[in-house]
C-alpha cells in the first residue's frame, strides 16, 4: 500500500498519546487500532501493526519502571515468560476458539474489573500480603492472560493488573510496572508470529513505535509521580470504555441477547 507522510505523521501522534495512556492504565489500543483501520489497513494487518507499536510502548514503559527499581525480577520474570509463550499459543489457536464467547464475556469481565478498582478499599501504592506465590501465579493467571492476549487482546493489561494487585498483593504503581513487563512479553510473542506471517506494515509500525516509546516515557513518569491517585480512576475509565467499545459492535452476541430480551 502507498503511505503518504501525512498519514504517518498522524499515526505517530496517535501513538504518542496511546503510549502515555497505556503506560498508566492500559487500553492504548483503543486509540491506535481504530486509527490504523481508518488509515486503510485491512483488519489482520492493522492488528499485526498495532502489536508492533504496542510492543515498543510496553517495552519502553517497562524500562522506565525498571530504572526506578519498581520491578522485582524474580517474581515478574517467570510471569512475563509464561505470558509470552502463551501468547504465541493463543495466536496459533485464534481460528480454533469460539470468538462469540470471548465477545460476550470480555465486556462483562471489564465492567467487573472497573467496579473492583472503583470500590476496593485497599488501593494504594503500598504492597500487601500475597494470596498466592509468584510461581503459582506464573503457572496460572499469567499464561491465561497471555493466551487471551494472543487470541483477542482487549483488556489484557487490566486482567494482568487485577491479578498483580489481588493475588500477589502489589501496590498500584509496582503492579503497573509488572503489568507492563507481562504486556511487553505477550505483545512480543504475538508480534513474532505476525512477523513470520508477513502481515506487519513496517513503515507505519516503526513510526508508531517511536511515538509509543515517547508516550510511554511520559506516562510512566506520571504514573510514578501521581501513583494511585491517577492510576485508579484511569483504570476504571479505560475498562469501562473498552467494554462499551466492544458492545458498540452490533454483531456482539451479548448486545444481541440483551436486545432480544427487551
Amino acid at each position: 500500500m502507498v503511505i503518504d507522510p501525512e498519514t504517518i505523521a498522524g499515526l505517530f501522534g496517535v501513538a504518542v498519546l496511546a503510549g502515555a495512556v497505556d503506560a498508566i492504565a492500559g487500553g492504548g489500543g483503543l486509540l491506535t487500532l481504530p486509527a490504523l483501520l481508518l488509515a486503510g489497513l485491512d483488519p489482520v494487518s492493522a492488528i499485526a501493526t498495532n502489536k508492533l507499536q504496542g510492543t515498543a510502548g510496553s517495552t519502553s514503559a517497562t524500562l522506565a519502571f525498571a530504572r526506578r527499581g519498581l520491578i522485582r525480577w524474580r517474581e515478574a520474570g517467570p510471569a512475563a515468560l509464561a505470558a509470552g509463550l502463551a501468547s504465541v499459543a493463543g495466536a496459533l489457536c485464534v481460528s480454533l476458539l469460539p470468538r462469540p464467547v470471548l465477545d460476550a464475556m470480555v465486556p462483562v469481565l471489564l465492567v467487573g474489573i472497573a467496579l473492583y478498582f472503583a470500590t476496593a478499599r485497599r488501593m494504594s501504592n503500598e504492597d500487601a500480603t500475597a494470596r498466592i506465590g509468584p510461581g503459582l501465579f506464573a503457572l496460572t493467571l499469567a499464561p491465561a492472560v497471555g493466551f487471551y492476549d494472543g487470541v483477542f487482546g482487549p483488556g489484557a493489561g487490566s486482567f494482568y493488573m487485577i491479578g498483580f494487585v489481588t493475588l500477589l498483593g502489589l501496590g498500584v504503581v509496582r503492579a503497573t510496572a509488572h503489568t507492563k513487563l507481562s504486556n511487553a512479553a505477550s505483545n512480543l510473542g504475538s508480534l513474532a508470529l505476525f512477523t513470520v506471517q508477513g502481515v506487519v506494515i513496517w513503515p507505519l509500525g516503526l513510526a508508531m513505535a517511536v511515538g509509543a516509546i515517547i508516550g510511554a516515557q511520559i506516562g510512566s513518569v506520571l504514573a510514578v509521580r501521581l501513583g494511585a491517585r491517577l492510576i485508579r480512576p484511569l483504570l476504571v475509565v479505560i475498562a469501562c470504555t473498552m467494554a462499551l467499545r466492544l458492545l458498540s459492535n452490533p454483531a456482539n452476541p451479548l448486545r444481541q441477547a440483551v436486545a432480544r430480551f427487551f
